[in-house]
């Protein structure tokens, strides 16, 4: 008898975006990215089509110091569009233009005569090591092996992913400060561990996720397979 393959041993649950202001991050990203907005027991949650399209807006005391560790790229109309909702302009690159979000958190535009209802399509982590931690990535949540390209790894083909792919793009600064974007993954924390994760965390009270960080030291939160949904 031919022994079945076993999955990945994480599955993605949703996207977090820390501010300090959420009721304006709330707003900004709803419009941005064609979701809508949901309060769940006094918390605020962008939801879509499924519930992988769901983004927690979480509220934070510190503000922004230091350049976005992980961004959004996002596809829009036009950048008129996203400055009258409360965007700035910082820098054209190429074909995409690098634009600031009103909590100041970096993104990436890229203008489309017809942009898609839901307009995220790529999370872009910076990386001292692409090549080894979209490793890590693809074996954890399933993806295709990344291949490695003038200073860039990308992951696709993640199951319930909703956008396009990780991008994990290599700079030279190291990590210094918590990300303020990060993502959830429904999976055991010890697995994870064993496979290189940190435990920051652990669950306790009325906390029913437990915080990881992954070998290049990006915070992610890890729900066990029985816990309820929301946060």
């Amino acid at each position: 008898m031919t022994k079945k393959k076993s999955g990945p041993p994480a599955r993605f649950k949703d996207l977090c975006i820390d501010a300090v202001d959420i009721e304006e991050a709330a707003k900004f990203w709803s419009v941005a990215l064609g979701l809508e907005i949901n309060r769940p027991e006094g918390e605020i949650e962008l939801v879509g089509p499924s519930a992988e399209h769901s983004i927690w807006v979480n509220q934070v005391p510190e503000a922004k110091t230091v350049k976005n560790r992980v961004h959004l790229d996002v596809r829009t109309g036009s950048l008129a569009e996203l400055v009258e909702l409360g965007a700035a302009e910082v820098a054209p690159v190429r074909n995409w233009t690098v634009m600031t979000d009103p909590d100041g958190q970096e993104f990436c535009a890229f203008v489309r005569k017809r942009p898609p209802e839901y307009r995220l399509f790529d999370l872009v982590v910076d990386a001292q090591d692409p090549r080894t931690i979209a490793t890590w990535w693809a074996e954890v949540l399933g993806g295709h092996s990344p291949i490695y390209e003038r200073g860039y790894c990308d992951v696709a083909g993640i199951e319930n992913l909703p956008w396009r792919k990780f991008t994990f793009l290599l700079v030279p600064e190291p990590k210094t400060v918590k990300n303020r974007v990060h993502w959830d993954v429904i999976a055991d924390p010890d697995e994870l561990v064993a496979r290189g994760a940190t435990l920051l965390r652990a669950k306790s009270g009325d906390t029913n996720w437990h915080v990881l960080a992954d070998p290049e030291g990006n915070e992610f939160c890890v729900w066990e397979p029985s816990a309820g949904k929301g946060r």
